[in-house]
């Protein structure tokens, strides 16, 4: 395999510096429907059932794929097929976004869960078109590089909207109120809007969709009609459930071995997040250089081998070193993965109908984890904490296996 030589111009390039945006302007509404909103609601004494009724705002991201053909099949007006929906859903979101901030909870709840559900979908929305767009945009070479510079935007966003933006509400450095902030947000998605229309619409060989009909079942059939097409979908279902049903567990494992809110906020979450960071890059470095496939293969080890690492905890106790360690070996091997992975779902799609096979791929993906992290304490109950990871480990191996019956049907990346 010839090795291409990574250069400033392959890396810092206009394309480049538009999925980055892009991916800022895809996670920027995530929190504010999420964890940013729960923290104004519990802060107003909202009653805590409440607040958890507010989580079934986000799934409009899991049923995005319901309504992904109509992105496919349909352009709103001239500026081209993709940059029309983003700059439609960016301009709505700054909207509904702004609205949520001229809210009073708890007076105001029923009109608050409305408009939220409405950013959720106008950025579940958004994301069908982001993702779409950095599909059609790059290369199969620039898949895995250009997915690690799409999630540096995306979890940017995450901390300007989530952890700083709520840490400037009624601070002495620059006290803002939780209206303000939402009004503050709202003008941050201006980066989204300047960047898609300064953007040039991807130029692709293939048609899109000449009827709804055809946009809805033919991405299904054509996907299914691929060899090994039951293999691939069963690979997307198991490569990180392993590292999702262990991290769904995290926060309260670091609890009862002991560790401070200083400790866990520091470690876990600072750390964490620049160590995401580092194995992003390093991840879209490796693919550029040497394919997704033995990237996969490889991060998918480490992946399993970092989850199972979390038992060292146990003998341990609540040891900052160990803790460092765990943290840092789990999300730089999570974040390589991360990067492996979503190169690997975006090059299977058909760039006939990107938008609807994307929003599918990923919608499996996150659907097994999902729905079987919910088992995750009854595990632990069942196990104890040590075997816990060691088997959340070993469920690594099915997705290894799989990826290497998947050499049998090979695509271009």
């Amino acid at each position: 395999m010839v090795q291409e030589r990574i250069t400033k111009k392959n890396i810092f390039n206009k394309r480049m510096l538009c999925v980055l945006l892009m991916g800022f302007s895809s996670g920027l509404p995530l929190l504010l429907t999420g964890g940013t909103l729960k923290a104004w609601l519990a802060r107003e004494h909202v009653a805590i059932s409440t607040i958890g009724y507010f989580s079934w705002v986000g799934l409009a991201y899991s049923l995005k794929f319901i309504w992904s053909p109509l992105l496919d099949r349909f352009s709103l007006f001239k500026i081209g097929r993709r940059r029309s929906w983003m700059v439609v859903t960016q301009l709505l979101l700054m909207i509904f976004i702004y609205l949520l901030g001229t809210l009073k909870p708890p007076a105001d709840l029923a009109v608050m869960a409305i408009l939220a559900f409405c950013v959720a979908l106008f950025s579940a929305t958004q994301d069908i078109a982001i993702d779409a767009y950095r599909r059609e945009i790059l290369t199969n070479k620039e898949m895995g590089l250009g997915s690690s510079v799409n999630m540096y935007g995306y979890r940017i966003a995450l901390l300007i909207s989530g952890g700083a933006g709520i840490g400037l509400v009624g601070s002495d450095f620059w006290p803002i109120t939780w209206g303000q902030l939402y009004y503050l947000m709202a003008g941050c998605m201006l980066i989204g809007v300047v960047t898609t229309l300064l953007a040039s619409e991807p130029q692709v060989d293939v048609l899109p969709p000449k009827t709804l009909r055809a946009a809805v079942v033919e991405p299904f059939s054509e996907f299914l009609g691929r060899p090994g097409a039951v293999i691939i979908l069963l690979f997307i279902l198991m490569f990180k459930l392993g590292d999702a049903l262990s991290g769904a567990l995290l926060t309260p494992f670091y609890i009862e071995m002991g560790f401070s809110n200083a400790d866990i906020g520091l470690i876990a979450k600072i750390f964490g997040m620049t160590s995401s960071l580092v194995g992003l890059f390093i991840g879209g470095i490796a693919i550029y250089r040497y394919g997704t496939y033995r990237c996969l293969l490889l991060f998918g080890v480490l992946q399993g081998l970092s989850t199972a690492a979390f038992a060292l905890l146990t003998y341990t106790g609540a040891q900052a070193w160990s803790l460092g360690v765990v943290v840092i070996f789990e999300d730089v091997s999570s974040g390589m993965g991360s990067a492996a992975f979503i190169a690997y779902i975006s090059a299977l799609t058909n760039k006939k109908f990107t938008a609807t096979q994307y929003a599918i791929l990923s919608s499996i993906a996150t659907l097994g984890r999902n729905f079987f992290s919910g088992f995750s304490g009854d595990m632990v109950k069942f196990l104890g904490w040590a075997p816990f990871f060691y088997v959340c480990g070993l469920i690594a191996i099915p997705g290894l296996f799989l990826l290497v019956r998947m050499n049998k049907y090979p695509i271009d990346v």
